[in-house]
């Protein structure tokens, strides 16, 4: 049984035309099926650049596309979001934070709909601060929890609070780790992932504008995150996994940490190294997408 994407509101039915304005494109004025129909694998993360690069990437290791192609953004019209696509894989960026992510995830959630995508996994690759794990280090989430370590999304409907469940597909998450142990080039870990309103005092650092906490207060609070479990930190999980939870989207999380936050706040390693580490959630859904294919 295909399993299609389920949209939480009865009111895009009565719409004649959808327009995803913060993508530049609407169903009245593009073939939705026609240019994303195949698509099986979305890849989102926060930088434009970094997405091409995927997109380069991706091509390249499904025999698709080769040094020097050139991959158009599909999302040209407007300067919110990039979108590239090549194959069954479409990867786009959803720049920092909740609100950036969650705008730019109702857009696709829809346009996957539009386009009567089924069996779709949508995968965040991107970068996070680690607790207590060395630098380099990949983090598979397995709950993203808020700043409290609580498993949740807390949001503001209607002057109400809702709260929506935060866990992510268990199985793909063995099967992301499974495809590290294969590839053997870097420590991989499945753990919980802390989603936080901000970079600086929401994730305990001290070298922010405006810091009101010691040092001692801030060590106390990241060493009871990684007692609850939590392994790295970063912004846009927490809303990415309710949105696909509530859209029976199968969905994982994948971040390599850039530095062990138990040790300092600020990022040092040189850029080659940095891009180095960058690269290394590309190269593990790289896989994992050409493992799902029968490429490897």
């Amino acid at each position: 049984r295909q399993n299609f994407i389920h949209l939480c509101n009865p009111h895009l039915e009565k719409m004649k035309e959808d327009i995803l304005y913060h993508f530049a494109l609407g169903t009245g004025t593009h073939d939705f099926p026609t240019l994303f129909g195949d698509v099986k694998f979305v890849c989102v993360g926060g930088s434009p650049s970094r997405m091409k690069a995927f997109i380069a990437y991706i091509a390249e290791e499904l025999g698709l596309g080769g040094p020097g192609c050139d991959y158009p953004n599909i999302c040209a019209g407007t300067d919110r979001y990039a979108m590239y696509k090549v194959g069954p894989v479409l990867s786009v960026s959803h720049g920092m934070g909740i609100p950036s992510i969650s705008i730019m995830l109702h857009e696709l959630i829809k346009l996957l709909y539009h386009a009567k995508c089924s069996d779709i996994t949508i995968i965040r690759i991107g970068t996070s601060g680690g607790i207590g794990l060395e630098p380099g280090s990949v983090v598979i989430t397995r709950q993203s929890v808020d700043a409290t370590f609580k498993p949740q999304l807390e949001q503001v409907v209607l002057g109400k609070t809702v709260i929506r469940s935060t866990n992510l597909d268990e199985q793909l998450a063995k099967e992301l780790m499974q495809c590290s142990e294969e590839i053997g080039q870097f420590n991989t870990v499945i753990g919980n992932t802390m989603c936080t309103l901000d970079f600086y005092e929401g994730q305990g650092r001290l070298d922010g504008a405006i810091c009101l906490y010691d040092e001692q207060e801030k060590l106390q609070y990241l060493k009871n995150a990684y007692d609850s479990g939590v392994r790295n930190i970063e912004m846009e999980s927490s809303v990415f996994a309710a949105m696909c939870n509530l859209s029976g989207v199968k969905a994982a999380v994948v971040c390599v940490t850039l530095l062990n936050r138990l040790e300092g706040d600020q990022i040092s390693s040189s850029h080659d190294i940095l891009v180095e580490y960058q690269q290394r959630p590309q190269k593990l859904v790289g896989y994992f997408i050409k493992k799902s294919l029968g490429k490897v």
